[in-house]
């Protein structure tokens, strides 16, 4: 099977070198990729953690900095796949780590790059199933843990259909420490012994528990927002929903006249497309990035954050949320940055994505969820209409989140009992 697998993969890995070539997607680190590392390693069997992109890197955080303080001689290895994934690994890195990249899972590029590293425990967060390199680390005799694991429902759909190929690529797993009794289950579905998963809950929890912003006020003074007046962000939104935004908010500003709209869209490259939507619905604009220079001209001046890193601001100053890849079909955006600011969130049905918090939240009241631009309408209306059922809303998202911290201890703690 093994040697089926690394055909594939190799056909597949040439046919879409030219791909990435276009696409811009080879970095100065891609030679790791290919299992060049820096000569003259030292380091001593050190704690490996994979965390394939930005969101992954982000929730292991909070875990290399618990499992620091139980083995403070150890030393780390951080690996991503991406690029920006590699830039917030170096973050969490301390002076005599290595930050790389995970290696092609071919197996004489997996043999090579583990045998150079030599870890003595392999993490991987999230679930990535990477059939050569799990083989390997199992014939070494090397613990493999996946924590904040989970299974979507698409991915669950493909794995049964391969069970019989997944599974004994699982069997060499160690532990799955999963986000909650659905994953659990699914995990069980597809041949993973009982003993062998967890539930210990969802890292992300633990992360936005501790979001801090700057200055809220300074920030409604750049926008020229004043005291009786209030703001509406609409976050990581995509094409289609912001006309959908714009034609709820051109009726609620008809009945709301302090109403202000940010448009916070998910790629913020699109700020150019945004603006002439906007243009043709007969307001004016102001893009955060030019905010200081160009002020807004009138209260119906609608915002364009089309920067990078500064929306958690934008959610301090606001006073309803509504977050984006959820009115059509992209699975939704993370609602746990403004719900851990006590902001009321609203979202569309599409959030598959994030289905488990989603229904957590819903249960508990802590959010509210719409399935066109009516009910956006509707409910956003009766949120500007009751301010305490709006600081409620928040204040049930907020709550939620701090009751479910603790995912982080968990799986350290269950990585201790499998450290060697």
């Amino acid at each position: 099977m093994f040697i089926l697998y690394n055909l594939a993969f190799l056909i597949f890995a040439i046919i879409w070198l030219p791909v990435y070539l276009f696409r811009g997607k080879f970095h100065k680190g891609f030679s790791a990729r290919l299992g060049k590392l820096p000569a003259n390693l030292n380091l001593d069997r050190p704690i490996w953690i994979h965390a394939v992109s930005v969101g992954e890197a982000a929730s292991v955080a909070g875990l290399a900095e618990e499992l620091r303080r139980l083995y403070p001689d150890k030393k780390f290895v951080i690996s991503t796949v991406t690029a920006t994934g590699n830039k917030i690994a170096k973050r969490i890195a301390k002076e005599g780590d290595l930050v790389t990249y995970l290696p092609l899972d071919l197996s004489w590029i997996v043999r090579s790059t583990i045998d150079r590293i030599n870890p003595s425990i392999f993490i991987i967060a999230e679930t990535e199933i990477w059939p050569n390199l799990i083989r390997y680390l199992r014939k070494k005799n090397i613990p493999v843990i996946t924590v904040n694991g989970r299974i979507s429902d698409k991915s669950f759909k493909g794995y049964l259909g391969i069970k019989l190929l997944i599974k004994p690529v699982l069997e060499k797993v160690s532990l799955f420490c999963v986000q909650s009794e659905r994953d659990a289950e699914r995990f069980k579905a597809l041949g993973v012994a009982a003993e062998k998963v967890k539930v210990t809950g969802n890292m992300k929890f633990d992360i936005f528990g501790k979001v801090t912003v700057e200055s809220g006020q300074d920030y409604r003074s750049m926008l020229r927002i004043k005291t009786d007046e209030k703001l509406l962000v609409a976050a990581s939104t995509h094409p289609k929903e912001e006309r959908i935004i714009l034609d709820v908010y051109k009726e609620l500003s008809t009945k709301f006249s302090g109403l202000r709209l940010l448009i916070a869209p998910r790629h913020p490259e699109r700020a150019h497309e945004i603006f002439g939507l906007i243009k043709r619905s007969g307001f004016n604009s102001a893009r955060i990035s030019r905010i200081i220079r160009e002020p807004p001209k009138d209260r119906r001046t609608i915002f364009i954050l089309d920067t990078i890193g500064q929306l958690l601001n934008f959610y301090s100053i606001c006073d309803i949320v509504f977050v984006g890849g959820s009115l059509i079909k992209k699975g939704g955006h993370n609602i746990l940055e403004p719900a851990a600011l006590a902001r009321p969130v609203i979202f569309g049905p599409n959030m598959f994505n994030f289905r488990d918090i989603t229904e957590l939240f819903l249960l508990n009241r802590a959010a509210i969820m719409v399935h066109n631009d009516l009910e956006l309408t509707e409910n956003i209306e009766g949120l500007l209409k009751d301010p305490a059922k709006a600081k409620e809303l928040g204040e049930a998202g907020r709550r939620l989140i701090q009751q479910n911290q603790g995912a982080t201890l968990k799986n350290a703690h269950e990585i201790s009992l499998l450290f060697t």
